[in-house]
């Protein structure tokens, strides 16, 4: 918590006569002073959330395979219609939301589990509690996981984008799965040690409550027509915004002051950029059904909620940069603060554009094209995923006291997932905007549009293959460095990973302003 002191050396003197200033000077400067962190506590902590954080992890991993192949084959689909079409569960209409939920739920979201389980015994100075019932959270979950998907490729589904899962079988079990972890995380922040709470806990904290309500909500079998669109998308956009964002937002505030050796650059951005998004993004989700059947006042309620969130989003963006602008020449020595960078730039980018795209005049371009499938890779994978890849390079070698074995194999993993999704954003990007123009265009056939995206679609598939053999890449690395076995007493000998690299701490000359 020593970033919090450094914000507190840098305000002006005069604000310290400010009560609420005190307060926080006390609750950060003082209550550090008297919880001093030994390199024993922490690694006491990691020892404590060790179990559920590679459980999480390597559940994670398998699913994120499962997904790739998904996603591959029902890419391939657009290329060669007729491509395995033999079998129903085959089909495109299955694979496709297969491949999002695998990714959504198998994925990032117990990868996100295992980084929720793992950040907050550090940042509340205790160990993890209710470590079993996390470890049972995580167990259910993939079991609703796995019950979904069965059903989904076998014709079952309830027929909702994000909430396509059977709502009275694998439902129920995922909502029990994250209550249980959800539980232990609020458990160990009630028995936290320290008074103030770094913001990355307000983010980790209030993503638990958010997502259970809000997937309920989206499952109640109680709307039909138009209501049952409203609360679909109500479900759908905040589960990438109370979700998806959340918790990766505090792996990125949390990560990268630690790995740069220096403070965050606003404690006070990093709340607005919180309560921003609590305040405005709930409203975001009928921007999706612009031109639809919907209640305008319900589309322009949407529409200035998503233009408000640019508060919230330029908050993130500033403090974020402005806490590595100087240092970008550490990700020469960290992968996870590689991509933790290249994360929080996507998340700045998906976010503008998402508050662009909500804009009456280009939505009507937009909508109902490729581009948004651009636009959702650009935010769930070169936002979320980066930023869970880099956690993974960070906290595995914590947890298992071992260092990565190869740094070819890291380097190979990053250019190949760098690679291939620009070219899959890119692509898609030019052929949505060129496919929403030519179906405006009334002088042009249907099928002029399908060829006018032809050629786009074939360069998603290359690219989609690229980042396959970055996950291969992955995939072997990880099992690797699970599976390997090191002598007692060695140092890891990976040039990429080190606590204080090398060229920061020359600028620096210590790691203070660190989160703890």
């Amino acid at each position: 918590m020593k970033n919090e002191a450094g914000q507190a050396a840098r305000q002006p003197v005069a604000a310290e006569a400010n009560p609420i200033y005190e307060d926080a000077r006390r609750d950060t400067v003082q209550e550090h002073d008297h919880n001093r962190i030994t390199l024993a506590q922490t690694q006491a902590w990691d020892a404590s959330s060790r179990t559920p954080v590679l459980f999480g992890f390597v559940i994670a991993l398998l699913w994120l395979m499962v997904g790739t192949w998904l996603g591959d084959i029902s890419s391939f689909k657009f290329d060669w219609p007729d491509l395995l079409v033999s079998e129903a569960y085959l089909t495109f209409g299955r694979l496709r939301p297969a491949h999002l939920n695998v990714m959504v739920y198998g994925w990032a979201s117990n990868a996100m589990f295992a980084v929720a389980l793992w950040i907050m015994p550090r940042l509340c100075h205790t160990r993890l509690h209710w470590q079993r019932v996390a470890l049972a959270g995580i167990a259910i979950w993939n079991m609703g996981v796995f019950m979904g998907v069965l059903l989904l490729l076998l014709g079952t589904s309830d027929g909702l984008e994000w909430l396509e899962f059977d709502r009275y079988s694998a439902d129920p079990m995922m909502v029990a799965g994250a209550l249980l972890v959800g539980m232990s995380v609020w458990k160990t922040l009630l028995a936290r040690k320290v008074h103030h709470l770094y913001v990355s806990v307000w983010y980790v904290a209030a993503s638990f409550p958010w997502f259970v309500i809000i997937f309920t909500a989206g499952n109640l079998p109680l709307y039909q027509g138009v209501e049952s669109a409203a609360v679909n998308w109500f479900y759908a956009h905040n589960a990438l915004g109370l979700w998806l964002t959340t918790i990766n937002l505090g792996l990125i505030y949390y990560l990268m002051p630690k790995i740069l050796g220096r403070p965050v650059y606003s404690y006070w951005l990093s709340l607005i950029g919180f309560w921003g998004l609590a305040l405005f993004y709930a409203l975001n989700g009928m921007h999706h059904l612009i031109g639809g059947p919907m209640p305008s006042w319900m589309i322009a309620t949407s529409i200035t909620a998503s233009i408000l969130m640019v508060i919230p989003v330029v908050a993130v963006g500033i403090n974020q940069h402005m806490t590595v602008v100087g240092r970008f020449g550490a990700m020469r020595y960290s992968p996870a603060l590689t991509l933790l960078v290249l994360a929080a730039m996507a998340y700045t980018a998906v976010s503008l554009q998402g508050i662009m795209t909500a804009l009456v005049n280009i939505n009507r371009v937009t909508h109902f094209t490729h581009w948004t499938i651009a636009h959702s890779h650009l935010g769930l994978y070169m936002f979320v995923t980066f930023s869970l890849f880099g956690g993974i390079y960070y906290i595995l070698p914590k947890i298992l006291q071992r260092e990565w074995p190869s740094a070819a194999l890291i380097r190979a993993h990053i250019l190949l997932i760098v690679a291939g999704m620009v070219l899959y954003v890119v692509a898609l990007g030019i052929g949505g905007v060129l496919q929403g123009l030519s179906l405006l265009d009334a002088s042009q056939s249907f099928q002029a549009s399908v060829e006018a995206a032809k050629p786009w679609l074939l360069t998603r598939s290359v690219a989609a293959v690229i980042i396959t053999l970055g996950h291969i890449v992955f995939f072997m690395h990880v099992m690797w460095l699970l599976l390997m076995k090191t002598e007692p007493g060695a140092r890891p000998a990976s040039p990429f990973h080190a606590i204080i690299p090398v060229l920061v701490e020359d600028r620096t000359g210590a790691h203070e302003g660190k989160p703890s």
